[in-house]
């Protein structure tokens, strides 16, 4: 399963705290998937998920930003 966050518009640190509390509403092991606009999402994905521990299991770039796929741990 696949739960999904909208964090377009958002800038840092604004998604990165979105996707937080959407993790902790999900299962260990589901995927959640985060849309963004911001142009250091990237990075700070990257980071936020080696901070955490939660896997990031693809990032892909858009025309308009990037989706984020990360498992909870």
């Amino acid at each position: 399963m696949c739960s999904g966050v909208d964090a377009s518009g958002l800038t840092c640190p604004l998604p990165i705290l979105r996707a937080k509390k959407a993790l902790a509403t999900i299962q260990s092991g589901e995927v959640l998937k985060i849309i963004t606009t911001d142009r250091n999402a990237i990075r700070d994905f990257q980071a936020f998920s080696k901070q955490t521990h939660n896997p990031l299991l693809s990032q892909e770039e858009t025309q308009t930003g990037a989706v984020h796929y990360l498992q909870r741990r």
